[in-house]
């Protein structure tokens, strides 16, 4: 069975609507046109025009990213760092990105989220409660001062 092939005016298309439906960055284009079974050199080409056309915009993408994980899943900075550069975004794009959460409400969604945590386990051996916090919280990337400050208020 042969793969369908595309001509370079039905990629860019097909790409196109990808990035439409959602902010995509670089490296996932660049994996769904090898999907595509596409060649190099017009990989090349529609990134390129998917640039020139502003459909992918890596700053962009990092923004919405950045919005996205931290206020749906409750990430931290050091998770939403460390998924940025799996995904090779400039530093100058995460640091950007990571500006746009102002620190007071960041420290807000932590102290709420944690306070949900704490009363959501049903340890009853305080050293593995606060164990099975700290793991949570810095799992999700939140910074080790900010975790074990609120672990050591875990009472029974």
């Amino acid at each position: 069975m042969t793969k369908k092939t595309y001509t370079l005016q039905e990629a860019i298309r097909k790409l196109e609507q990808y990035c439409a439906y959602q902010e995509r960055c670089h490296q996932e284009v660049r994996q769904k046109l090898e999907a595509l079974n596409m060649i190099p050199e017009a990989i090349d080409v529609v990134i390129v025009h998917l640039l020139e056309h502003n459909f992918l915009n890596e700053s962009r993408f990092a923004k919405t990213f950045v919005r996205g994980k931290f206020n749906i899943k409750g990430w931290g900075k050091q998770r939403l760092k460390l998924e940025l550069k799996r995904r090779f975004i400039s530093e100058y794009n995460i640091g950007a990105a990571l500006a746009e959460i102002e620190e007071t409400e960041y420290l807000d969604i932590f102290y709420t989220i944690s306070q949900k945590k704490i009363q959501s386990m049903r340890e009853t051996n305080v050293l593995k409660k606060r164990q099975r916090f700290i793991n949570y919280f810095l799992y999700r990337g939140w910074e080790s001062h900010l975790v074990y400050e609120m672990a050591n208020t875990i009472k029974v």
